[in-house]
């Protein structure tokens, strides 16, 4: 069933769009104390739910926050204790992404055990709201657990824990997840597997993830199975990596139907002019696509704050990051990755930049929030 929508007073979008980076609407939630974005009172709450916007057959979706650089960051869990982060993430999109709750590290703390209740909370909350819910992720080389990484397995026994523990979560959740994030940053940015940071990788190479496809398939036959990266956006060795790997695995009948482009932006760096042609090899192929992680970091100062600039060039990369994805009719999912900077990953993990999520630590709309509106208005009549 779907949520009531939460719509606060305040100005209209268009008031907001030429606004630095959205203002300061006061929550009663008990997150952290924000640093300011703008000294412009009067921003207001999203008076329009990006999900009713795009065209058919395109999910929008967020991250939900939990877990990860949340579980040290001193306020509780946004997810469970945030009712007005939980309004927004409720009304604004039609998919969700567990942003921690699903890899190893949090999910699987010890070799027997599985601890399901953070992820098993989004999805119950994704069906109380009529929304669907994006796996991530089964196989990485990052947030895996200290029993995992310094273990002694043989081949056999490493084998049989990534079976295992594919079977264990795909099959948990079969016809209640719609897509998987099956490998994830298998290569770096020269296109060269990552055999000295993924164990998996290290010992089978990418006929790993041909088995992880096949497991994940065999444990739930409807779900759509993707590879997923960053720096991927555009043409290039990275890129071409996995045309090749899709290419290969499509050749030998492995259950592969799409490619995620992550989409972690920086206005310090151009935007990726081919991100649509790129999205087209991979369609060309018969996958899916999807933008699975999308935000845009800018410089900011000890306060939080951004220059004009940098927010215009931030609404500029949202806008066409988000008519790219809009363009291509198999491009089926764009997910933001976070929709507060509230809760954003970004400042824990890029000193000097933040502010990359399209509303504010208050939750009202910045100018990014507008753009990608205006872009999906786009794909439809």
């Amino acid at each position: 069933m779907r949520a009531t929508r939460l719509v606060l007073p305040g100005a209209a979008l268009g008031a907001v769009a030429a606004l630095a980076l959205g203002g300061c609407t006061a929550t009663a939630d008990p997150g952290p104390t924000p640093s300011p974005s703008s000294t412009t009172p009067e921003a207001a709450a999203p008076d329009v739910a990006l999900r009713d916007l795009p065209r058919d057959g395109l999910a929008i979706g967020v991250a939900v926050a939990g877990g990860g650089h949340l579980a040290a960051s001193g306020y509780p869990d946004p997810f469970g204790s945030d009712d007005a982060y939980r309004a927004v993430i409720a009304e604004q999109f039609s998919s969700l992404t567990h942003e921690n709750q699903l890899k190893w590290e949090f999910l699987r703390p010890t070799r027997d055990e599985f601890r399901f209740e953070g992820a098993d909370a989004v999805i119950d909350f994704a069906e109380e709201n009529g929304q669907q819910v994006r796996g991530h992720t089964l196989l990485w080389h990052s947030q895996n657990p200290r029993w995992l990484t310094t273990g002694t397995f043989t081949d056999d026994e490493l084998r049989a824990l990534l079976q295992e523990h594919i079977t264990t979560v795909v099959g948990r959740y079969a016809g209640r997840i719609v897509h998987w994030d099956v490998a994830n940053e298998i290569f770096d940015d020269d296109g060269v597997l990552r055999t000295e940071q993924n164990p998996f990788l290290a010992r089978f190479g990418t006929a790993i993830v041909a088995d992880a496809l096949r497991w994940a398939h065999e444990a739930d036959p409807d779900a759509v199975l993707y590879l997923n990266d960053f720096n991927v956006e555009a043409v290039g060795p990275k890129s071409d990596a996995y045309l090749a790997l899709a290419q290969e695995l499509l050749a030998a009948g492995a259950p592969l139907h799409g490619f995620g482009v992550q989409g972690h932006l920086s206005t310090q760096y151009p935007f990726p002019d081919d991100l649509e042609t790129n999205l087209r090899r991979f369609t060309d192929l018969g996958l899916e696509v999807a933008i699975t992680e999308l935000d845009v970091r800018v410089p900011v100062d000890a306060d939080g704050r951004a220059e004009p600039d940098d927010v215009a060039t931030q609404v500029d990369y949202y806008g066409r990051a988000v008519a790219a994805c809009v363009a291509v009719e198999r491009c089926t999912s764009l997910t933001l990755w976070g929709v507060t900077d509230r809760y954003s990953w970004v400042p824990s993990w890029s000193p000097g930049e933040g502010a990359a999520t399209v509303l504010d630590e208050d939750l009202a709309v910045k100018p990014a929030f507008e753009a990608v509106a205006d872009a999906l208005r786009a794909s439809t009549p």
